[in-house]
């Protein structure tokens, strides 16, 4: 069983940065895939970005901005984030993979605003 936590959210200025922080339970945790994804209000949950448990990483449409890391021996994974825009505001959830491409676990997200 996986429990993870987010923290790390937070409001900020455009432009800035944030870096969150997924800490996950288990003795498994370099055996999963991690993802970070997001949820504007109104709009469907996306993918932000990928980690596989070989460290191959996967973004999409914030490649260049953000950066999704993982520390195996802190069972965390991190999303740094800059270049903050108003669009970047939403909720965002860690989960994790055991299987295939499904994710199983998800945190209970952290709010990330950015003002204009």
């Amino acid at each position: 069983q996986v429990q993870l936590v987010e923290s790390g959210g937070g409001l900020v200025q455009a432009g800035g940065s944030l870096r969150l922080s997924c800490a996950a339970s288990g003795r498994t945790f370099s055996m999963y895939t991690m993802g970070w994804f997001r949820q504007a209000p109104g709009k469907e949950r996306e993918f932000v970005a990928r980690i596989n448990r070989s460290g191959g990483v996967t973004y999409y449409a914030v490649k260049g901005r953000f950066t999704i890391s993982r520390d195996n021996a802190k069972n965390t994974v991190y999303l740094q984030m800059n270049s903050l825009k108003p669009e970047d505001t939403a909720v965002y959830y860690c989960a994790a993979a055991p299987s295939t491409d499904s994710y199983e676990y998800w945190g209970q997200g952290t709010q990330v605003t950015v003002s204009s």
